[in-house]
């Protein structure tokens, strides 16, 4: 995956379209690992189903980016790394792969919402994330989840 863009760049995209951020620690984020993933999870977010993502906790470390706090803006970007979606981060838990909830998953709002759809969605996604940092996926493997309240949805464009 191509690195995400510099919020510089998506403040004043995102200025231009009209929308003010509000205040508080401003973070670039993108949801899956394809056009097509991008595609489906921004829907959700825009449809009101999405209100949680999930990360490997390696990802962060391995790319040295901070861990998404309460109170965080998260700009979030297309496959295409404009930006889609601003949000603000309401929770932040870190728990291994298998400790993920059946309350958590249901308000990640993919597939039918169910316990089992995410852990076998999340393990493929997990397992691509892995493959890129030369680790081997596991059921104790730590998984950052976030829950955020959307704040802007930008006008969509034209997406190839």
């Amino acid at each position: 995956m191509d690195p995400l863009p510099p919020v510089d760049s998506a403040v004043a995209k995102i200025a231009g379209a009209g929308v003010t951020l509000p205040d508080g620690r401003l973070q670039i984020t993108a949801y899956g690992d394809s056009p097509e993933l991008s595609r489906q999870l921004l829907a959700l977010i825009r449809d009101g189903h999405k209100r949680a993502g999930a990360s490997l906790l390696w990802s962060y470390e391995a790319d040295a980016e901070p861990l998404p706090m309460v109170g965080d803006i998260q700009i979030v970007v297309d496959h295409r790394h404009e930006p889609s979606i601003v949000t603000r981060v309401t929770m932040v838990e870190v728990k291994v792969f298998r400790d993920v909830s059946g309350e958590y998953a249901a308000i990640e709002g993919e597939g039918d919402g169910s316990l089992e759809y995410w852990r076998r969605t999340h393990w493929d996604f997990f397992s691509r994330e892995c493959a890129r940092l030369a680790r081997e996926p596991r059921q104790d493997m730590p998984v950052v989840c976030c829950v955020f309240e959307v704040l802007n949805v930008l006008p969509e464009q034209a997406r190839p």
